[in-house]
């Protein structure tokens, strides 16, 4: 069986992507959590997990696959669904996986993942306006492209998975959103493994000092509803 080690749930967007691909589609794996706050443990997970020391990493017998992507192309070529058939809207879904990837920077630095917070920026430049904007109009494309009610069509593929942090992230921190791009946003949010990670998030009762400072430093929070540390 797949073992897929990865980081805190309300924090790791990266580690979302695969664990959503492989719950959704019904992919059987272990799941490892590795504690950001715990040098230690972190210490004992590069030497005997993920060469570059960073999660997620899959292991597959003596195969370890780091990085979302790489995990999901992993997938892709030994199990069904992981992007969709037809040719054009494969091209699409791995086209629009590959921009998430690798870009919206300033959605990224400005509003990190923090699944059980809600937040008020304390600023929203243009850079983010264009993040935010640029995103709701590849979303719609897809949605009007193939159908919906998922980015390539009917089914979810790695292509939602690739957004499902940015559905977090649209939550926490209210994102303006067109009515389309809200509504894949609030699809997204009731899939079944959404719903799980997201309750697992809020039962972790344990603190990353970074990323809650940063979070802090990027605006006010009104609302915590993560276990109490």
């Amino acid at each position: 069986m797949y073992l897929l080690h990865i980081g805190n749930k309300n924090y790791s967007s990266w580690s979302l992507r695969p664990w959503a691909v492989m719950t959704e589609l019904g992919i059987p794996f272990q799941e490892k959590l590795w504690r950001f706050d715990d040098a230690h443990a972190w210490e004992e997970y590069r030497r005997g997990a993920a060469r570059n020391g960073k999660v997620p990493c899959l292991i597959d017998g003596d195969t370890a696959v780091w990085d979302s992507l790489a995990i999901v192309e992993y997938l892709a070529e030994r199990h069904a669904g992981v992007w969709p058939a037809a040719s054009t809207a494969r091209s699409w879904a791995r086209s629009a996986a590959a921009e998430m990837h690798s870009g919206f920077n300033e959605l990224r630095s400005r509003c990190s993942m923090t699944c059980g917070v809600r937040i008020r920026l304390n600023e929203f430049p243009e850079a983010l306006e264009r993040d935010v904007a640029n995103i709701g109009n590849l979303w719609n494309d897809g949605l009007r492209r193939f159908g919906g009610p998922y980015l390539a069509g009917s089914a979810f593929t790695a292509a939602d998975a690739f957004f499902a942090p940015v559905a977090f992230r649209a939550q926490t921190y209210a994102l303006p959103l067109d009515p389309a791009s809200a509504a894949y946003v609030a699809r997204l949010l009731e899939l079944p493994s959404m719903r799980q990670w997201y309750a697992a998030a809020l039962r972790e009762s344990f603190r990353d000092p970074p990323h809650e400072q940063e979070m802090l430093r990027m605006g006010t929070v009104l609302a915590d509803f993560r276990m109490a540390s």
